[in-house]
């Protein structure tokens, strides 16, 4: 018997309606916590933090990027547009844009997916709940990292007149700030129970609408300090409307740390490795390292990074559980009324996130493990459609997710690199099927290819937009960054 089948299944009871954090894995991630205060980051070259990151933000010459760096850059660019249209108009944007609304800003940026235009700091928070609402955004590094920088890029790009190539030379530069925060503490995410979207995003944002918004480079620190006390968010909420509105609230609070460093707004310029400071707080005396920030330039996270494209718009961590479950479908989709029992092993980090009972909710289902792979043996894979309320309805999904169980196995490791998983369909018979996913569609050991994502941008747009309309989008990020102007761009966005 292998270490997995000796693990207790996973009762369903502790899943609070299928949301995260289950006890086994908030237990595991407590355990891991080291005591006393976190210990204090030595100076990297005898230079602060906000200094590296200052200097390198003046200095990026998006000449000197790799091809594949700016490849990677249009395709996030293309599956981040992509995923706000879609998104735009799920509830929990609509509740977001009724508020935007309501306060009667000065409109002057785009929101995406909307015809209503409002300030860059609201276009930015409602663009990024939008393109967080579906869960359908790609992983950078950690997690969504970066889901926040696009949704900052965008009403600033508008507002200041930038060019393609300076948005994309931005976002270059908050995804690789981004890259060296995740890897100088990683386990303040991955163990430590912040989400990094919001944690980490609100700094990359800052950074990209540092350079966009020209701050010149002896402000910057102060912005890298404003938007480090601005960073929030935790696992907690996720499977609620509070998750999107974690990225909402770091591409907002990115726009606002830039706009008011270049004012002259001041901050602490070690307000990220000071002992009382961002490293010392978010980490909870995780082992942190400024190792990171000295390859910048040298090392470029957009190609040797991990990312995924999600196929499929739910938690990503549920992705190799829903592959595994699609492989096994053709043996037993016939026979759906014969299976005894359907066991999903995941890995730790997936156990803190993943529920195992059936969703109430539609945030929920994005996590809910019983929903997931009972709805994979039924109906394929889970796209925009399988999200809906009347998608939860469905008696088959219900029945078959009751006999749905999960536990946490150690040998699929810890799930903060790749996030393995193994399902195992028991049939009455005593038969039994078995499948093992170890990396996702859309991710770096198994890419998506262009055509794929084409076609998942068209999927997309179309819960919006009219087909003409979504190719011309499509064929305008295509081009990026040798397009001369975003101005053909912002009316295609709007939706009239």
């Amino acid at each position: 018997m292998g270490n997995g089948e000796r693990i207790t299944s996973i009762d369903r009871r502790v899943f609070v309606g299928g949301s995260a954090l289950t006890l086994l894995g908030m237990s595991n991630a407590l355990a891991q916590q080291p005591k006393g205060d976190a210990p204090k980051m030595a100076e990297a070259d005898g230079k602060k933090l906000a200094q590296m990151i200052a200097e390198y933000i003046a200095g990026f010459d998006l000449k000197t990027l790799p091809q594949p760096a700016i490849d990677r850059a249009r395709v996030f660019f293309t599956d981040s547009v992509g995923v706000m249209l879609a998104g735009s108009h799920e509830e929990v944007s609509h509740l977001v844009f009724e508020m935007v609304k309501a306060e009667g800003a000065a409109p002057s940026a785009t929101i995406v997916g909307q015809s209503l235009r409002s300030s860059p700091q609201l276009a930015a928070l409602a663009n990024g709940v939008a393109g967080h609402a579906m869960d359908y955004d790609f992983t950078f590094v950690a997690a969504q990292a970066i889901a926040a920088v696009i949704p900052a890029i965008l009403p600033l790009a508008e507002t200041t007149n930038a060019t393609p190539a300076e948005a994309i030379a931005a976002f270059v530069i908050g995804a690789e700030v981004a890259a060296r925060i995740v890897r100088a503490n990683f386990k303040a995410t991955s163990d430590g129970g912040w989400h990094t979207t919001g944690m980490v995003g609100a700094i990359a944002a800052a950074a990209a609408a540092a350079r966009l918004l020209k701050v010149p480079v002896d402000a910057i620190p102060d912005v890298i300090g404003i938007s480090a006390s601005l960073a929030s968010g935790f696992v907690a909420n996720f499977g609620t409307m509070t998750k999107p509105l974690h990225a909402g609230n770091a591409a907002r609070n990115g726009v606002i740390a830039a706009m008011l460093g270049k004012r002259g707004f001041t901050s602490n310029p070690i307000a990220l490795e000071a002992r009382t400071g961002y490293f010392a707080t978010f980490g909870r005396g995780f082992e942190t390292t400024q190792e990171p920030f000295k390859d910048f330039g040298s090392r470029h996270d957009l190609v040797n990074g991990r990312y995924r494209i999600k196929p499929y718009p739910c938690g990503g961590l549920t992705h190799t559980a829903i592959e595994a479950a699609l492989d096994l479908r053709e043996q037993v989709a016939a026979r759906l009324s014969e299976i005894k029992g359907i066991h999903c092993f995941i890995t730790r980090n997936a156990g803190q996130r993943a529920g195992a009972v059936y969703p109430a909710t539609i945030e929920n289902a994005k996590f809910s493990v019983a929903y997931l792979v009972p709805y994979a043996l039924i109906h394929g894979a889970p796209k925009i459609a399988a999200f809906t309320a009347k998608a939860l309805q469905d008696e088959r999904l219900k029945a078959l997710a009751k006999i749905v169980t999960a536990s946490v196995d150690p040998d699929l490791g810890p799930g903060t690199d790749d996030s393995p998983a193994r399902i195992r369909i028991t049939m009455m018979d005593g038969q039994v099927f078995e499948q093992r996913k170890d990396f996702g569609s859309g991710s770096n050991k198994n890419p998506m290819t262009q055509a794929q994502i084409e076609e998942k941008f068209l999927d997309c747009a179309a819960q919006v937009i009219d087909a003409d309309t979504a190719k011309k989008i499509l064929a305008f990020l295509n081009a990026l960054p040798e397009q001369q102007s975003f101005e053909p761009l912002w009316p295609l966005l709007r939706k009239a």
